[in-house]
Parts: structure tokens; C-alpha cells; sequence
């Protein structure tokens, strides 16, 4: 009877189970036959799925380094076609105004050349009224003592008058024909200049997007290193500079003229270091002089400018014709001209200090003289 029992209950125990599993809503029944279950774990979703990228390594401070290098080639290589667009832009300048004074000068002179010639054509027309019998013969025919007299006299006048009007037609000629001649000469020197005006702007152009590219290809986080390492370079050199002791001859040279610690700016100096500082924070553009952006010489030549000293535009021609001074004798308001090629330049405002237009992408700013290679000082109002 107890095994009956038993047999029952094992029945219902199953028919239950059956009944729970069916009740489970989206229950999924698999077509094997029932087996042993499979010891082994069901993969999850995160085994299968695609592994998360990662992230670039950083670059090294040795290859940041080496771009640095390679924008500052860059940016050096702009500024010296920069120079040689300023240097064309002035030439065409020139050019343009010598071109509208020799086109005055040529158009006066052929006025003149007309007047000459409406003269001689008068006076032909007045002998042809004489029936074309030309004053000498009329004066050698004529039997009236008095007549004689006054052809003599007329004759003479006639003479001088004739031999002016042929050397004042000759030297209008001459004169026009050498102003014709400059004239052609300077609109040929005119187009070799925009030419090499348009070949410098493509230089600029092609080497700031260079640059840019350059750049382009950074991460944020690595342009804030490359910044960092421009302001460690920058800081570098200054420091070199300074240790020098230039600031200290420069005392010593103002102390022994019984001046202040340091020379003192002339009342121009004065003015184009005040009008360089009020342009702190404009962009730089080549080509530029304001009054919304500067290059480099652009900044130095309006400052001399409003000085009242004019100054060459470049700063290859400052170099070249403004006067030199040791820099450790330089005062505010001096230019302190940078590179081997002097394509670079700054204006000297006190301290160890300049004010700069520095390339693109930045803006007028305050640097430290020693900064960059310093080729020599010049002085516009020495």
C-alpha cells in the first residue's frame, strides 16, 4: 500500500512541475530531447560584443618637439616671403606714383609740341600769303631806303624767332621722347613687381596652410603641450639672453651718461612706444599696417610714423638704412631686428622687453627681447 502511495505522489509532484513551467509567460522550449545539463557557463553579451577602441597614445615631447621646429621653419619661411610682398607692394607704390607724374609730364609736353607746331604752321601760311616769296628775297628787292630798314629789322626778329621756335620744338621732342621712354621702362619694372608681389603672396598662402595642416593634426591636449614647449623655448632663451648681463651694461652705459637705470626714450620713442602698446591684442595679418591688424614691420613703420619718422616698410630695409646701435645702448623705441636675414623685428620698450606683431594666428603681444636670435638694434631717430 505504501509503495502505491509513493507511485501517486511521484505522478503529481510531476504533472505540477508541468503545469508551473507552462504558466511561465515566454518560456522557450528547446527541440533537443531532454539530457544531462550542460556544465559548462552560457557566454554573455559582453563576451561577444566588439572591445571598446583605445585611445591613441600621446605624442612624445621629442616628436612635439620636432613640430615645433617644423612650424617655426614654416612660419620663418612666410615672413621671409612676407618681406618680399611688403618689399614689392612698396616698389609698386613708387612705381604708380613716378607712372602718374611722367603721364602728366608727357601730356604737358604734347600740348607744348602742338603749340610749336600750330606756330610754324602759321608762320608757313603767312609766307604763302606773301606769295610764298620768303622774307631774305623780299629784303634784298626792295629799293625803299626805308622799307630796307625795317625788312633788316623784321628779318632779324624773324631769324631769332624761327631759330627759337626749332630749338624749343627739338627740346620738347627730346624731352617727351625720354619721358616716353622712362615711362615704358617703369611700366615693365611695374609688372615684374606685382609679378613678384603675386609669387611672394603664394609663397605666404601655401606656407600658413602648411602650418595649419601641421597643427590640424593635433589633439587638444597635444597643442596645449606644443604651446607649453613654445613658452619653455621662449623662456630659454630669454634667460640665456639675460644672463649676458646686457640689462647690466645697459645701467652701467645710462649710469656713466648720468642718466636713469636705463635709457631714456626720446619724445618720438616716447610717441611710437605709446602707439605700439595701444595695438596690444591685434591680430597679426602679413601685409598689414593697420588699423585693425599688423604684420611684424607693419606695426614698427606706423609706429615711427605717428612718431613723425617716417621708416622703411620691411624690415630688411630698416635694417639696412636705418643706424645701428650695440644693443646693450638700446632705448625705448628702438627696433631690435631678429634672424640672420632680418626678417623678423620688434620695437624695444624698457626691461628687456619688446612689442611684436609675432606671425599668424596671434596677436600683438609683449615678448622678451632675447627670445628670438637677435641680428642688431637700429634707431630711427638717432
Amino acid at each position: 500500500m505504501a509503495r502505491g502511495k509513493r507511485g501517486l505522489l511521484a505522478v503529481a509532484v510531476t504533472v505540477v512541475c508541468a503545469v508551473t513551467v507552462l504558466a511561465v509567460p515566454g518560456t522557450a522550449f528547446a527541440s533537443a530531447p531532454v539530457g544531462p545539463a550542460d556544465p559548462s557557463p552560457a557566454p554573455s553579451a559582453s563576451a561577444s560584443a566588439t572591445p571598446a577602441p583605445t585611445a591613441p597614445a600621446p605624442v612624445p615631447d621629442a616628436e612635439l618637439e620636432k613640430v615645433r621646429t617644423q612650424l617655426d621653419g614654416l612660419y620663418h619661411d612666410a615672413a621671409v616671403a612676407t618681406d618680399a610682398y611688403n618689399a614689392a607692394e612698396e616698389k609698386t607704390k613708387k612705381q604708380s606714383v613716378q607712372l602718374a607724374r611722367l603721364e602728366k609730364r608727357t601730356d604737358t609736353a604734347r600740348k607744348k609740341l602742338a603749340e610749336l607746331k600750330d606756330q610754324a604752321g602759321a608762320a608757313a601760311r603767312a609766307q604763302y600769303r606773301d606769295s610764298g616769296m620768303p622774307p631774305m628775297a623780299r629784303f634784298l628787292l626792295s629799293d625803299n631806303p626805308e622799307h630796307f630798314a625795317d625788312g633788316a629789322g623784321t628779318l632779324l626778329n624773324g631769324a631769332r624767332a624761327t631759330k627759337k621756335l626749332i630749338a624749343e620744338t627739338d627740346r620738347v621732342e627730346r624731352e617727351l621722347k625720354r619721358d616716353t621712354d622712362d615711362a615704358e621702362a617703369r611700366w615693365k619694372k611695374l609688372e615684374r613687381d606685382r609679378k613678384d608681389k603675386a609669387a611672394a603672396q603664394k609663397t605666404i598662402q601655401a606656407k600658413i596652410k602648411d602650418a595649419e595642416q601641421l597643427e590640424s593634426r593635433l589633439e587638444k591636449k597635444e597643442k596645449e603641450r606644443l604651446a607649453e614647449l613654445e613658452r619653455q623655448a621662449a623662456r630659454k632663451a630669454q634667460t640665456a639672453w639675460l644672463e649676458t648681463g646686457v640689462l647690466k651694461k645697459q645701467a652701467e652705459a645710462a649710469e656713466a651718461a648720468s642718466t636713469s637705470a636705463e635709457a631714456k626714450a626720446t619724445s618720438a620713442g616716447a610717441r611710437a612706444v605709446a602707439f605700439a602698446t595701444a595695438q596690444l591684442g591685434k591680430p597679426y595679418v602679413w601685409g598689414a599696417e593697420g588699423p585693425d591688424s599688423y604684420d611684424c614691420s607693419g606695426l614698427t613703420s606706423q609706429a615711427w610714423a605717428d612718431a613723425g619718422t617716417p621708416i622703411p616698410r620691411t624690415s630688411q630695409e630698416q635694417w639696412k638704412q636705418l643706424p645701428h646701435v650695440d644693443v646693450t645702448e638700446m632705448r625705448p623705441g628702438d627696433l631690435v631686428i631678429y634672424f640672420a636675414d632680418a626678417t623678423h623685428v620688434g620695437m624695444y620698450v624698457g626691461d628687456g622687453k619688446i612689442i611684436h606683431a609675432p606671425r599668424p594666428g596671434r596677436t600683438v603681444t609683449i615678448a622678451g627681447a632675447g627670445t628670438m636670435p637677435i641680428l642688431g638694434v637700429v634707431r630711427p631717430d638717432a
